[in-house]
């Protein structure tokens, strides 16, 4: 089928139809852009204005040493899955859109060290591994993968099946580590500057039984490699021997799961979530395991009856919401498990969610995808219940809801950045003339307020059906689309803005302003939150390095010498990585006498 026929297709009637009949266009030097209908031009492209930064701070993920850098390694963006970014995303500043007609929806986007984008491309007849140019979506690369085979897990339909390459990482050699539709692990390594190649093929079949499915696989802090099955079978795999260990656990598994620091892997089942660790032989072993409210029932815009989201890591806790009416967030403890906090989120009756939440520290942001039954309930103008919400876990131990916003998210992954202070959500409002216009929005992470909205597209093609919005760290975003593949960037990236930070010294002050004893010396100003890292120097000679706010030290009067002008210089790092020298200059009084310091 054309990209005209696509264009022109009935909706919503005989949806898979029209899918299937799709073929995906070969590889080319230049993409064809997802159709859209013709009255694409009288939509609003951009809505609201541009955004300024209100960094946010949270403890950085550890590094995953058999995983890509945080922020380039899987759909969540790290190890711990907190969905949010160091770096910035778009600001709205003159922002462009491009796309690749892919014919499938190219969801889960990691990035190699070259900067180029690999994903993999999930459509009717099957899914492949693409790699794109970031920039103008030019396909590079593209390695097939086993057919889809439809009856696995027991779910026969294509859009909400995510077995078989929905979920994969890219580890810290650039490889592809992606579960097949066929009970296999695929580890596929670059070729070259346009190709790749099968270089380890993992059999799980003698764990994963045949009807059954692998929905994700990660691996642990020592490298072994673990896998979960669509019903319930925990496993993990020895990278180098190819041996498996595993234990059915006879509840379903809709989603992925989480690994940390300290070689815990978190598990969400549709009755109850774990804490397991690999016992010697690497057989999963429980730590604990919690019971979660559920009501039994698969509420519109879930693909299970349970918890639809993928376990969230915060430095001390764990996060899910529950199958509840409404859902609730709950907070677990990480290390034993106990209960922390609930909070119900969205209305009774009008409440599911099959997204993770967005973690910061002490801050949950999750999205309503009540309503979303599959692309037709999006089709002909039409939308789902909407709503954004963000919830707070406070000193003591309660949650409490910090602000509501309507916005309607149909099935979005929405992504934090916490450079700029903006969650990033794809949404879609109901229109009257029919028309599907699918937007990146931008929501104050602070107060839930919408700061602007850019079209992506209208139609089909560019319903992302469970697939998240990507930030990248030139301050790109992508979205994952039924059509392939789309990429909003502003028209400067915003990761070139200056940080505004000033050094502020604190001193008593003798006959002129000079210093009398010690110096404190503290990093401020508007983007303080955006801070990593401070070294201090006094002289050229560093006296200090603070990686936690407020980011300042003392300089005791023993360094300084009588009457000596010095220059006091912080040297910062921000989360998305820019770097900045802040000077500030003194004169030690001539009256201190304090002793010269020669060390």
């Amino acid at each position: 089928m054309s990209a005209e026929a696509w264009r022109l297709a009935p909706r919503p009637a005989s949806l898979a139809a029209v899918l299937l009949a799709l073929v995906a266009p070969s590889a080319t030097a230049a993409p064809q852009p997802i159709p859209e209908g013709p009255g694409v031009e009288t939509l609003p492209a951009f809505v609201g204005a541009p955004a300024t930064p209100r960094p946010v701070f949270a403890t950085e993920p550890p590094r995953h040493r058999f995983m890509a850098p945080n922020g380039k390694s899987n759909i969540h963006v790290d190890a711990w899955q907190t969905d949010r970014n160091r770096w910035f995303g778009p600001l709205g500043r003159g922002t462009t859109r491009n796309s690749s007609f892919q014919s499938a929806d190219c969801a889960s986007h990691t990035f190699d060290r070259r900067g180029r984008l690999i994903t993999v491309c999930v459509g009717l007849q099957g899914p492949r591994l693409v790699m794109f140019d970031p920039d103008t979506l030019d396909e590079l690369a593209r390695f097939q993968m086993p057919p889809r085979q439809l009856q696995a897990g027991g779910n026969p339909n294509p859009f909400t099946n995510f077995s078989g390459g929905g979920y994969f990482y890219l580890d810290q050699n650039d490889r592809s580590v992606v579960p097949t539709t066929t009970r296999h692990v695929w580890v596929v390594a670059e070729a070259g500057d346009s190709g790749f190649t099968l270089q380890r093929d993992y059999d799980l079949s003698g764990a994963v039984p045949f009807g059954d499915a692998i929905i994700s696989a990660l691996p642990d802090w020592s490298g072994r490699i673990w896998f979960a099955s669509v019903d319930g079978v925990v496993g993990t795999v020895d990278p180098s021997s190819g041996a498996v260990r595993s234990r059915a656990l006879g509840e379903p598994i809709s989603n992925s799961f989480t690994v940390d620091e300290r070689g815990a892997v978190y598990v969400v089942t549709d009755r109850a979530m774990y804490r397991f660790r690999a016992a010697s032989d690497g057989t999963p072993a429980t730590v604990w395991r919690k019971l979660y409210e559920n009501d039994g029932q698969k509420k519109s815009g879930q693909t299970q009856a349970g918890s639809g989201t993928t376990p969230s890591v915060t430095p001390s806790y764990v996060a899910i919401t529950d199958n509840a009416d409404p859902v609730n967030v709950v907070v677990y403890r990480r290390r034993d498990g106990g209960f922390v906090c609930k909070a119900p989120v969205f209305g009774q009756g009008q409440s599911s969610t099959d997204n993770s939440l967005i973690a910061t520290d002490r801050s949950l942001v999750a999205e309503n995808n009540h309503g979303y039954t599959g692309p037709a309930a999006t089709e002909q103008g039409k939308s789902t219940v909407g709503g954004v919400e963000r919830v707070d876990i406070r000193a003591g131990g309660r949650c409490r809801k910090v602000w509501h916003s309507d916005e309607r998210a149909p099935s979005s992954v929405p992504k934090l950045s916490l450079a700029n202070g903006l969650v990033y959500a794809y949404t879609k409002e109901p229109r009257s003339d029919g028309q599907d216009a699918w937007y990146l929005t931008a929501i104050d992470f602070h107060s839930g307020r919408t700061v602007f909205k850019r079209l992506a597209g209208e139609g089909l093609g560019f319903n992302n059906n469970y697939a998240p919005v990507t930030l990248a760290s030139d301050g790109d975003a992508y979205v994952g689309v039924l059509g392939g593949l789309v990429r909003l960037a502003d028209a400067v990236s915003p990761a070139q803005s200056p940080l505004r930070l000033r050094l502020a010294l604190r001193y008593r002050r003798g006959s002129r302003g000079c210093a009398r004893g010690a110096i404190r010396a503290t990093v401020g100003g508007r983007d303080r939150e955006a801070l990593r890292a401070a070294d201090f120097s006094l002289g050229g000679r560093r006296v200090a390095r603070d990686r936690r706010p407020p980011f300042g030290t003392r300089i005791a009067a023993a360094r300084l010498r009588d009457g000596r002008r010095y220059a006091v210089r912080a040297n910062v790092r921000s989360a998305d990585g820019r770097r900045t020298r802040l000077t500030r200059r003194v004169r030690a009084c001539a009256a201190a006498r304090a002793p010269h310091f020669t060390g």
